[in-house]
């Protein structure tokens, strides 16, 4: 998600012409968009990032409602 922000934000501040930002190649914001494409596409499956993320969600209700349910915090 850092990523993404990163894009939008030089998008926005090279559109502008903000500072120094304003002789940034598209080139090298357009390399991080494919960049962030080929992560988020290909390697966080691969790595399984994706499903230990959702893993830990699940965890996180789990436990929430065993707590709930016994009166009990952890």
């Amino acid at each position: 998600m850092p990523l993404i922000l990163l894009i939008a934000a030089l998008c926005g501040l090279r559109y502008f012409e903000v500072w120094r930002f304003a002789t940034l190649s598209w080139w090298w914001i357009g390399g991080l968009m494919v960049f962030a494409f080929i992560w988020f596409e290909f390697l966080e499956p691969l790595l399984g990032l994706d499903k230990r993320k959702a893993h830990n969600e699940d965890e996180k209700r789990r436990r929430a409602r065993v707590a709930q349910e016994f009166g009990t915090k952890k």
